[in-house]
């Protein structure tokens, strides 16, 4: 399953529904010109029944937003698009640099963890096909050797079921994090397509007199979620360049001859954990930069997901990580 792929198609998603505003630009033109007319024979006859002379430059604010509603994709969401892309592809360029340092010292890091591990004859058997067989070799057949021998087999099998089911769940938290980060991604496409959509209509309703506020809502709710993206991007970029952090301290101690690596990844699924939980906090975070209203049920709900995902995925590590500290007090027994 490629997660890209998936995210290039919500975007795809988004290009290809926003024409549809054009649509709504038909209907909210008769809405506009209605309020329009209604608002500027209220601020006349407030004028005249003053005896004050009529402002005209307030007059023309309808006549403004007409003009946004009639060439609303260019000029309202090329113009807002436009302003906010770079932000995104900055953002996505932090987090590519630093996804690919993170994979680089990974791999230099499991090398340095077998190289490890082949030092040390007590364990080289473990990881090497030929460290196995010459071991076998160098046994007899007497009925010790032949118990040492079945020992090392049920050694290697423990062994090798232990590397794959610590395999497979870290797999499976890549999954889940990676499912955070789309969930967040296609309720942040929904918004942007249903903002876009009845955009004409909110800048309509915005030329009645008492609804101006529903413009400047609009902007904020639609700046708001479109930066959802860039916050998710700089949130995968922190805890990438954590986690390469944290790698390059683990190469410099392998270095150490008598270090042990931890080759259960115990920091690894810690970090995994936090992300899967820190996503559902980007709508909250995102509201910190601009202030957008109507979406607290909504941050509730994520807020409550996450709270429930985190004790799943903390269940799971602290099942791991037990597994982890009864081996390790097993090994000091029988050294």
């Amino acid at each position: 399953m490629d997660f890209n792929n998936l995210h290039e198609l919500l975007r795809g998603l988004y290009d290809e529904m926003l024409p549809l505003s054009a649509t709504m630009a038909t209907i909210a033109k008769g809405v506009a010109g209605l309020g329009a007319l209604f608002y500027v024979a209220l601020k006349v006859w407030q004028a005249l029944s003053r005896a004050e002379p009529i402002d005209v430059f307030p007059l023309l604010r309808p006549f403004a937003i007409g003009l946004c509603i009639m060439f609303f994709p260019t000029i309202v969401l090329g113009s807002i698009n436009a302003v906010l892309s770079p932000i995104v592809k900055g953002t996505h360029g932090m987090l590519d640099s630093q996804v690919l340092d993170l994979n680089k010292l990974q791999q230099q890091k499991d090398l340095l963890e077998k190289e490890a591990m082949l030092r040390n004859p007590e364990t080289a058997y473990l990881v090497s096909n030929e460290e196995f067989d010459k071991k076998l070799e160098d046994l007899g057949w007497s009925p010790n050797d032949l118990v040492t021998m079945a020992g090392m087999y049920m050694d290697r099998t423990a062994y090798q079921m232990e590397q794959s089911t610590k395999k497979w769940f870290r797999e499976l938290l890549e999954i889940l994090f990676q499912a955070a980060a789309l969930v967040i991604d296609t309720i942040r496409t929904f918004f942007l397509i249903v903002l876009s959509i009845l955009g004409p209509i909110a800048f309509a309703i915005s030329v009645w007199d008492g609804f101006q506020s529903t413009l400047t809502q609009w902007l904020s709710r639609y700046i708001s979620v479109y930066l959802w993206l860039p916050v998710a991007d700089m949130f995968s970029a922190m805890l990438a360049k954590i986690q390469s952090l944290i790698l390059e301290r683990d190469i410099e101690m392998l270095n150490d001859p008598t270090f042990i690596p931890d080759t259960g990844n115990t920091v690894y699924v810690i970090f995994m954990i936090i992300g899967i939980v820190g996503y559902f906090t980007i709508p909250t975070v995102t509201g910190w930069i601009i202030q957008a209203g109507g979406a607290g049920n909504f941050t509730r709900n994520v807020s409550q997901a996450a709270m429930r995902s985190g004790n799943v995925a903390a269940a799971g590590a602290g099942a791991v990580a037990g597994n982890v500290s009864g081996q390790l007090l097993n090994n000091g027994q029988k050294s």
